[in-house]
């Protein structure tokens, strides 16, 4: 078939708009010129063969240019000098920040290739020049540095496996104590962790005594080396579960263990990623068994699966154990123990844990910072404690299975609160608050054993700051559940007025007043259900934001304050007023990026307070009369909740920086970023991309890129509002721009899950029109919507009633139609797709008529078969071509002569029916229209 001349793709505009352009200010004339003289210099100097002071010239302009397309080039040149001066690391960090701002950078990918080269890691440096050749095909150097590269890879891997000699000369180097050469102990560390990534590489080591060997590493006790030996195991273990068994024998569960407790931080996170790579591999063994015992030798891997975990649970009441082990460990239990999906049905790992080990997971949660004996802790350890506990209950199928572990929850509060005088009582009500963090229903029940409230109510009046402290806090967890708020505003009110009025204690003072924010919120959003006296909210969020500016205050403390404005911020009085001071705004936004990830729920809460992203139902009109009638009580919007104060609000957000917050949180690997924190910054990032003119902005600080992992994990409803955000953005923004490189391929699955029948009208449409403009950049886009199943879904919609539905199906299958796939679907036998297209060509709505008839210049340009079927699909076929050809559009007149021209063209008996027409007489016509070239 003959190329379509010029037939234009329908669907939304690309838009050739820079991405972000909005989201920043323009610099200063006098300044970018000053930069352009830098970058000018540097030119010269380089070309002169001065590096170190092209390198200098470059710095200095970086720090005075503000365009992101002129930084791109600065820190790409920066790469070229790094290169020469040998620094390849520093030029592996310029080029990678070249290619985050424009993936098709060739140059910048070149020199990061070469970089990675130098630093060894040929199989990225490859990766690197691939895509340089992909970008531009007849370039000669690129395809001879990508051969050059390719054959010493393979000589390189060959000369390293080819004996086992090779492996354990990288051993003796590394455990040769005389040799002094660091680079060299690098290199050879280097070399074994990328050996055991491939297959290949990794089964040479295994079968060189490199278990052993690298036992011997981790026995040294240096960190470098201890890092080369856990990373290195790694590469074993992934996927491989009769490696990862015989591993696991060698090693001994006591010796991970004891690595993952260790001081060194690094050495504990490497541990931690060598476990859970352990797990999944024994994890997929049980599951292979679970289905049916495919192999020949079946090994139960249930035994190593435990006796990992046993080790796990005790290493969380080690005292030798340092802080962040605790941590890593906690967080390990949360990511192997309960089922992924309740699709699973076995839930005996929890119920193991629970039996096991519930007692040494709630003694980390009970632990009073300070007190003597207690267990080093990180300020995160007791949330992940209750994230932990809340998901081993989430776990539980049956009210037998809830009730034993409340009767466990329950024995273990007890054995400290009868006969161990106060510090018993204490640890005793610090679990109450860790339960209540978690699973709540739990905490109700201990909260409910006999002296458990009078304790915490007679120790918030302790004198001492440490008592004090937890019994506020459990008092505050417990005004969150409702059957206990009525009990605390009657009893606690007064009591936290008076700890609040006259404690001397910041850390006391902020807490009392997070319980009386909470208690004072209890009427949501509703503005006829204040519980406090009016001018009361305001004064108690103005002191909150004071608290949270104040930076003599430790972060833990002021961590309460965002917890107060959480609750506060239901009052749109209260938002108004936070917006407006941008210090107090930048204090919690700091916050968000520190190490206390605890934060992040309260962080994460106040900005959907303040974009109103929660979900609000307009109610029906008859049932408020009814309610009336009833004198039942009515919920009022605030008249500061409307559309345009949100509006405003929403930008002040984005102007003190939001979207940086969000992307820092979205990165944390911590369990505080739970399934409902993340479903929360979804709504957050929803809100930011509602007008158009702010995507840039949010794409520009790193939105674009912290949405996708936010729209494939999550809650259903926080990943349905990450996946419209990453529509709107696909739809007003250049898509290779807004998702560079590999990144645009990701957004895919996305937006083909807006498409299900259970989404929202909305929702549907905009997922079209984003998967419309993706389909008109590549093959392999089209090809990787193909394979998430969308072509039928959007067939579907192209029967919708909404028109504007209908129409966004048909633009989106035009797209599509230039797949060869898509081409086939419209010649299935008792398929009724072309027909579709061909009457959708003769609808009196002109947006639709011109996508389908756009769909068939296509489809006959590209499958001359389909110019046959055309007649036989309906009688109308003539006419509707001709009215095509008559139109007064001039869009609809080129894509019908399209049609007839590739018609003609495909077949003798076509040509003959369309000459027997009255066609001949209006192509005369039509060719002599001078206006119409």
């Amino acid at each position: 078939g003959v190329p379509v001349p010029g037939v234009p793709v329908p669907g939304p505009s690309l838009g050739s708009r820079p991405c972000g352009a909005q989201g920043r200010v323009p610099a200063g004339v006098h300044r970018q010129v000053t930069a352009e003289q830098l970058r000018a210099r540097g030119n010269a100097l380089f070309q002169a063969g001065d590096h170190g002071a092209a390198l200098a010239a470059y710095t200095e302009a970086l720090s005075l240019s503000d365009a992101a397309s002129e930084r791109a080039v600065l820190h790409r040149n920066r790469a070229a000098c790094y290169l020469k001066l040998e620094d390849y690391t520093k030029a592996e960090a310029d080029a990678t920040k070249a290619i985050e701002a424009d993936g098709r950078d060739v140059k910048a990918l070149f020199r990061r290739s070469q970089a990675l080269q130098q630093l060894g890691r040929l199989d990225q440096a490859v990766s690197d020049l691939q895509r340089c050749v992909s970008l531009e095909p007849r370039n000669k150097a690129f395809q001879e540095a990508l051969r050059a590269l390719g054959s010493s890879m393979h000589e390189k891997m060959k000369t390293m496996s080819c004996t086992d000699s090779k492996v354990e000369q990288m051993f003796q180097i590394l455990l040769n104590l005389d040799e002094k050469d660091e680079d060299k102990k690098q290199k050879a560390a280097q070399n074994l962790i990328v050996l055991a990534r491939e297959e290949a590489g990794a089964e040479k080591i295994f079968q060189s005594d490199g278990v052993r060997l690298l036992m011997q590493l981790l026995d040294t006790a240096k960190a470098d080396l201890m890092l080369a030996a856990l990373r290195t195991l790694v590469g074993l273990c992934s996927g491989h579960r009769s490696r990862t068994m015989a591993i696991l024998a060698e090693l001994g569960a006591p010796r991970l263990s004891a690595v993952l407790g260790v001081e060194h931080e690094q050495v504990s996170l490497a541990a931690c990623n060598l476990l859970h790579v352990m797990f999944d591999s024994l994890k997929e063994g049980l599951q292979k068994d679970f289905r049916g015992k495919e192999d020949a030798v079946v090994l139960d891997s249930s035994r190593d699966l435990k006796l990992l975990i046993k080790h796990l649970l005790e290493l969380l009441v080690l005292e030798g154990a340092s802080a962040h082990g605790r941590d890593n460990a906690l967080n390990l239990l949360i990511k192997v123990v309960p089922r992924k999906s309740p699709k699973e049905t076995n839930n005996s790992l929890s119920l193991w844990v629970i039996d096991q080990g519930l007692k040494k997971i709630l003694e980390v949660g009970s632990t009073v910072c300070g007190s003597s004996g207690s267990l080093p802790v990180t300020e995160n350890s007791r949330m992940s404690t209750s994230v932990l506990l809340s998901k081993l209950y989430e776990d539980l199928k049956c009210d037998a299975e809830r009730e034993n572990f409340h009767h466990l929850c329950e024995d273990y509060v007890r054995s400290w609160f009868e006969g161990h005088e106060l510090p018993g009582k204490l640890r005793a009500i610090q679990t109450v608050s860790c339960l209540l963090q978690g699973p709540s229903d739990a905490g109700n029940r201990v909260l409910e054993l006999e002296g458990i409230m009078d304790s915490v109510l007679s120790l918030c009046a302790s004198v001492c700051e440490a008592h004090q402290l937890v019994a506020v806090e459990a008092l505050i967890h417990a005004a969150d559940k409702a059957k206990r708020a009525s009990f605390i505003t009657a009893n606690g009110v007064s009591l936290l007025k008076e700890i609040y009025k006259h404690s001397e204690r910041d850390s006391i003072r902020i807490r009392a007043l997070v319980g009386l924010c909470k208690l004072g919120s209890a009427g949501g959003t509703d503005f006829s259900m204040k519980q406090f006296a009016e001018g009361s909210t305001m004064k108690l969020a103005k002191q909150c934001r004071k608290w949270l500016c104040n930076e003599a205050i430790d972060a833990g403390t002021r961590r309460w304050a965002v917890e107060g404005l959480a609750y506060l911020t239901f009052d749109a009085d209260v938002k108004e007023e936070f917006v407006e001071d941008k210090a107090a705004m930048q204090a919690m936004f700091h916050l968000a990026k520190s190490e206390d990830r605890s934060v992040l729920y309260a962080v994460a809460s106040t900005l959907v307070n303040c974009t109103n992203s929660y979900d609000h139902e307009e109610p029906d009109p008859q049932m408020l009369e009814l309610a009336k009638y009833a004198k039942q009580h009515i919920p009022e919007q605030h008249p500061k909740d409307k559309p345009e104060f949100v509006k405003r609000r929403v930008r002040k957000l984005l102007t003190a920086g939001v979207v940086s917050a969000l992307a820092c949180m979205v990165k944390s690997e911590n369990p505080a970023l739970t399934n409902s924190c993340r479903e929360l910054i979804s709504r957050v990032f929803l809100a930011l991309v509602e007008e158009a003119e702010d995507r840039g902005g949010v794409v520009a600080q790193g939105g674009g890129k912290a949405l996708i992992p936010l729209s494939l994990e999550g809650t259903e409803v926080g990943q349905t509002k990450a996946a419209q955000a990453l529509a709107k953005i696909t739809i007003t923004s250049n898509p290779e721009m807004a998702f560079p490189g590999e990144r645009i391929y990701e957004v895919v699955r996305p937006l083909v899950s807006l498409l299900h029948l259970q989404r929202t009208g909305l929702e549907n449409f905009e997922g079209l029109m984003a998967l419309t403009n993706l389909a008109g950049i590549s093959e392999r886009l089209r090809q990787k919507i193909l394979k998430e199943r969308a072509v039928p879904m959007i067939e579907g919609y192209m029967f919708e009633e909404h028109e504007l539905i209908r129409l966004a199906a048909t633009e989106c299958m035009c797209n599509m139609a230039m797949s060869k796939e898509v081409q086939e679907l419209f010649l299935a036998e008792g398929s009724d797709r072309l027909k579709l297209m061909v009457l959708y060509s003769g609808e009196e709505d002109e947006k639709l008529r011109r996508a389908a008839s756009g769909t068939l210049a296509m489809l006959t340009a590209l499958h001359p078969p389909i110019c046959k079927r055309i007649p036989q699909v309906t009688v109308h076929w003539l006419e509707i071509l001709q009215a095509l050809l008559l139109s007064p559009s001039a869009e609809l007149q080129h894509r019908g002569a399209v049609v007839v021209m590739n018609m003609m063209a495909a077949a003798r008996e076509v040509a003959e029916q369309l000459i027997a027409s009255e066609m001949l007489e209006i192509l005369s016509v039509l060719a002599k229209d001078k206006d119409k070239p």
